[in-house]
């Protein structure tokens, strides 16, 4: 290696070491991991299974290739997804979590219940299917869909998801199943979110099958308080 390499190489760790938290707390460094602009939105994307580099970049809004190509190779430098090549016919290269990539689900449903109570959060802003489908897991009202029990499917755009739940289940993820007890089709996800949170008839959604149950199913989806911006509390004597 060249005097001139070595320095470029020397430059580029600073550069690493600048962007990380000096803190041996797990969860900066979990920061570290994660932290960066558009990594989080991308690790939500795969939490369905694998994508292509196509349909990843279509459903975050605002993202670039090249921005999409870095967040892709630092979050497979660090073990939270892989690549590989699709058998034929598809022959397509997607992107996947790992296992233990597919560990961070939890965190996304503790940082949509906290961060929906923020004064500031704006629910008209784009929505991608992922996401709705995600929120549909983590806002459900567990006292208001007691006994409710359904097999639901979303065709949004171009694309098929499924959410269902039989006793106190409840399971989310992309396709269609067979014989479903309702369907509920839109353009994109807003449209289907301002049903189900916003108070928008559900006119608005195509239905078809037990209409009745989709008239009953944004009730079962009750978002908690905003948070007040103000005033001094003490801390609490014991964490959540």
């Amino acid at each position: 290696m060249t005097t001139v390499e070595l320095e470029k190489v020397t430059k580029a760790r600073r550069g690493e070491d600048k962007r990380r938290y000096d803190d041996a707390c797990a969860a900066a460094h979990g920061m570290d991991l994660i932290g960066e602009r558009w990594s989080m939105p991308l690790i939500r994307e795969l939490l369905f299974g694998p994508r292509r580099f196509s349909d990843l970049r279509a459903s975050l809004n605002g993202i670039s290739a090249n921005v999409l190509t870095q967040r892709l190779e630092g979050l497979e430098a660090a073990g939270v997804l892989t690549r590989r090549k699709l058998p034929p016919p598809a022959s397509v290269q997607v992107y996947e979590l790992t296992r233990w990539g597919y560990e961070a689900a939890p965190i996304f449903a503790a940082l949509g219940r906290w961060a929906v109570r923020s004064p500031q959060h704006d629910p008209t802003r784009p929505f991608s299917p992922v996401s709705l489908m995600l929120s549909l897991r983590t806002m459900l009202d567990a006292a208001a869909a007691q006994g409710f029990e359904a097999s639901i499917v979303f065709h949004i755009g171009n694309e098929a998801y499924h959410w269902s739940k039989a006793g106190e289940e409840v399971k989310v993820g992309r396709g269609a199943p067979d014989k479903p007890d309702l369907v509920m089709a839109a353009p994109d996800a807003s449209t289907v979110a301002a049903a189900i949170y916003g108070g928008a008839p559900v006119e608005t959604v195509l239905v078809e099958g037990n209409v009745a149950l989709a008239r009953r199913f944004p009730s079962l989806f009750i978002l908690p308080e905003k948070a007040s911006a103000s005033g001094v509390v003490e801390a609490p004597s014991q964490l959540p």
